[in-house]
């Protein structure tokens, strides 16, 4: 593996005025580097329909997606500027009939690979050949634990099943299994059961994340939202379950930023430690980025390097470091640890990025986003937009689409 890129670039200009952005000697890009690990989404394409799916609402048609030879050469490319880990992700990635050959291409220059699944479409023969490509660890997403909750919820028949199946032939076959639970109001109520299955599947970590409202959690938000009451009884749940199970399940949560007083550092800040390549081969600052309409995103597709966009790209430059802050967050104490929070939630509920994040409780919109939360869910509407679906509730089974 190459060693990380030399730079060479001259100082970045500020956005808001032109001034060069310096910090130091160096500019705010030369100083964060070439991210550990980036997030690939091969597709948008999935037989799942969740419907908090943080693909974009108008999701990339399959004959724009980048081919087998153009994935190829991002991931050599990413090896050769420094990148250690890539996540191969979608929709869903094992759609690509060509995901064995791009594993095998990671692991051949060098990359650690994760595949993040829906596995509903994993046979064990094409597992173990993933596994004899090298990759190295996978993340299967569980909608419940209860089958028909959780078909319902994904919008698949006999989804389910098909998880737990993929999970006991990844320990099979040696795979460090990772159980992905989004949580939200309407399979709250079974994270006890969710803990106790991803024991029972000998997984080494679960991410109990709560929805984060984006695409399309943002478009089905009343359905979605937990009470203050369910994520306190979560909180319970989960600090019960890391003692209990210390040193057997690793548990990482997140609570809704809805509920937060502080706001998260979104990504490890724009443009500060991960990026994302969609399918038609967009670089972004984080996956719901594209949400923010009013940036322009440089593509692996043109003249420039992966490296060349990482430093010099106007969105990726446009919310790095501080300088582009406005008050109160430029005077914050915090603002070198949050970075000003997610710039994609700003833009959804205020309609500009520059905002201060709603979460954090010095935002005027603060209390409103609070309300906003109490009352969605309290409503307790089982009304439900699936992800290329015209509609319906969780209720009828009939809306679970077929295998």
């Amino acid at each position: 593996m190459s060693p990380s890129i030399t730079h060479s670039s001259p100082a970045l200009a500020d956005p808001r005025d032109g001034v060069a952005i310096l910090e130091g000697n160096r500019s705010v890009a030369e100083q964060y580097g070439i991210p550990l690990a980036v997030l690939l989404e091969l597709t948008h394409r999935c037989p799942l329909q969740c419907g908090y799916c943080s693909n974009p609402i108008e999701m990339e048609r399959a004959g724009n997606e980048l081919t087998t030879e153009e994935w190829k050469k991002v991931l050599t490319e990413l090896a050769e500027i420094g990148v250690l880990q890539v996540h191969f992700s979608g929709g869903e990635p094992t759609v690509r009939k060509d995901l064995v050959e791009l594993v095998q291409h990671a692991s051949d220059v060098g990359l650690y690979s994760n595949l993040i699944t829906s596995a509903v479409l994993l046979t064990k023969e094409k597992l173990e050949a993933l596994a004899d490509a090298g990759l190295a660890h996978i993340q299967i997403s569980f909608q419940a634990s209860d089958p028909v909750l959780a078909n319902r919820i994904g919008g698949f028949r006999n989804g389910h099943a098909k998880k737990l199946e993929a999970a006991g032939w990844a320990r099979e076959v040696g795979l460090p299994l990772t159980v992905n639970a989004v949580m939200h109001r309407q399979n709250m109520a079974q994270l006890p059961q969710i803990i106790d299955m991803a024991v029972a599947m000998d997984a080494d970590r679960i991410e109990v994340a709560n929805v984060q409202y984006y695409g399309w959690a943002l478009k089905n938000r009343a359905s979605l939202m937990p009470t203050i009451e369910q994520i306190d009884e979560m909180t319970k749940v989960v600090e019960e379950a890391e003692q209990r199970l210390k040193g057997i399940l690793a548990i990482d949560f997140v609570i809704p930023d809805y509920y937060a007083t502080r706001p998260k550092k979104c990504m490890g800040g724009w443009g500060r430690q991960f990026f994302n390549i969609t399918p038609a081969g967009k670089v972004l600052p984080c996956h719901a980025a594209e949400t923010i309409t009013d940036l322009d995103f440089e593509s692996v597709r043109s003249n420039h390097s992966i490296a060349w966009i990482w430093q010099n790209s106007d969105a990726f430059n446009k919310y790095r470091g501080t300088g582009w802050m406005p008050e109160p967050c430029q005077s914050c104490a915090f603002k070198e640890q949050d970075y000003g929070g997610c710039r994609c939630q700003a833009f959804a509920l205020t309609g500009s990025a520059g905002n201060t994040d709603p979460a954090c409780s010095l935002s005027p919109l603060h209390d409103k986003i609070f309300k906003i939360a109490e009352t969605e869910a309290a409503e307790g509407t089982n009304r439900y937009i699936y992800r290329n679906f015209s509609g319906g509730t969780l209720e009828p089974e009939e809306n679970a689409h077929g295998a």
